[in-house]
């Protein structure tokens, strides 16, 4: 099918938009170092890239006195809380607390005061407080950024819409291994879970919202 047939095949049924509510938060998700690194055995190019459009969103946030929730991958020494998802992928037995990778990139280090939340499995919403501390400050409105997109992003994104969140997904802000499950991730994120948008219209909402 080519692009163009995509697009049409899409039009009529998958062509919602939830846009922005009333409040907003930005979910920072996993963007350490062991996406950065070229040593590790996770690194992304793409992810580099997101880190530093990042970088100046978080910026903007932070300005409008939007939000910033930070989430980290961390396993324990033995891997035991890890499951079945350590098994699939046994490269994530080098995220635990003492590692290097675990820890955030420069670029994006959490502000003073914003919450940081540990996490083991794709989504930033499994096994963590994130839908509590969203609900505690009115937030209906969650921008998720980070790594990857094809997946703790896209999981991220299905759990907020299962929620009941709206979300939007600033592109150039998110990352991956490879363009193509990278693109066709967000593809289908702007057809079915949230809005994909330009970093530059985000931080224009971020902004008129002052």
């Amino acid at each position: 099918m080519t692009n163009d047939n995509l697009q049409e095949n899409y039009r009529d049924t998958f062509n919602g938009s939830t846009g922005f509510g009333n409040a907003s938060a930005v979910l920072a998700i996993d963007f350490m170092k062991a996406y950065t690194l070229p040593d590790s055995g996770l690194y992304a190019e793409g992810v580099v890239e997101a880190v530093k459009h990042a970088e100046i969103l978080y910026k903007c946030a932070r300005r409008c006195e939007i939000p910033v929730i930070h989430t980290r991958v961390v396993f324990s020494e033995d891997g035991a809380d890890g499951g079945v998802f350590i098994k699939k992928l046994p490269v994530l037995r080098q995220m635990t607390e003492s590692s290097v990778y675990s820890q955030f990139d420069e670029k994006v280090l959490p502000a003073q005061g914003e919450t940081v939340l540990r996490k083991q499995y794709p989504s930033a919403f499994f096994g963590t407080p994130l839908v509590s501390i969203l609900v505690a400050q009115g937030i209906d409105t969650v921008v998720i950024t980070g790594c990857s997109t094809s997946g703790c992003v896209r999981a991220s994104v299905v759990d907020a819409i299962s929620y009941g969140f709206r979300v939007v997904v600033p592109r150039e802000c998110v990352g991956d291994r490879h363009q193509n499950p990278h693109e066709a991730n967000l593809f289908d994120i702007h057809a079915k879970y949230g809005d994909v948008m330009s970093m530059s219209e985000v931080m224009r909402y971020f902004e008129e919202r002052k």
